[in-house]
């Protein structure tokens, strides 16, 4: 079978029991980066294990050997460096593979930085769109930025503390009166939720520089045409 397994985003605390259980009982884990799990695995007492690397350098070799593992009959768990694997994350072609060759898939409920994020904001929580990163080229980003102002739902990304100077100054340029959330380094000790006007907040980011994971959040409007 293959076990898809959140880990946490920061605080250690949020792993669940039965992710312990998984990670403890599967033969190999296929994860991002083997260093940072290998620390989630000795805080949490769990030896012995084989780790795999599977990132987007390697995924599509990596999908093909791990499927065999399990269609030859071992247990493998697939993490994260934090949070839901596939979300921003590598694991997509190996849960595709999986489905597409009858293999079991379980997945695991547990950390996600968009949900957390989506809840903490105080924006609406529904309908939304998560997009993955905001894109690095800034016209490119002022094109997505442009669109989520002009749909009526709440639109969130994960962007770079480099880059969200830059794109907060997009929203202030498009339209400064705009709410807009940051999330920064959730479940974290420094966890902070940014909460003002696009002008606000450009300002905000602008006097220090940014750290940290981050989640953008804008709801857009849409103006309703008046009747008569």
């Amino acid at each position: 079978m293959l076990y898809v397994v959140p880990t946490p985003i920061g605080n250690l605390g949020d792993i669940t029991l039965r992710a312990l259980e998984v990670l403890k009982d599967v033969q190999v884990i296929a994860c991002e980066d083997t260093r940072h799990t290998r620390k989630l695995l000795t805080h949490f007492e769990i030896e012995g294990k084989e780790l795999v690397a599977l990132h987007d350098h390697n995924e599509e070799r990596q999908a093909e050997v791990l499927l065999e593992r399990i269609r030859n009959g071992e247990d493998v768990a697939l993490v994260s460096d934090a949070g839901m694997p596939l979300v921003s994350d590598p694991g997509f072609r190996v849960v595709r593979g999986a489905r597409e060759h009858g293999l079991e898939v379980t997945v695991l409920p547990g950390a996600s930085a968009p949900v957390t994020a989506l809840v903490a904001s105080g924006l609406p929580p529904y309908p939304h769109r998560f997009g993955g990163f905001l894109p690095v080229k800034k016209g490119r980003r002022r094109n997505e930025l442009e669109a989520a102002l002009g749909r009526d739902e709440t639109a969130l990304w994960f962007e770079s503390p480099h880059r969200i100077g830059s794109t907060l100054e997009i929203l202030a340029e498009l339209k400064p009166e705009q709410l807009v959330v940051v999330a920064r380094e959730l479940t974290k000790k420094f966890e902070t939720v940014y909460r003002g006007t696009a002008a606000e907040l450009a300002k905000e980011f602008e006097k220090k520089p940014a750290r940290g994971e981050m989640v953008l959040l804008v709801h857009g409007e849409v103006r309703k045409e008046q009747d008569g």
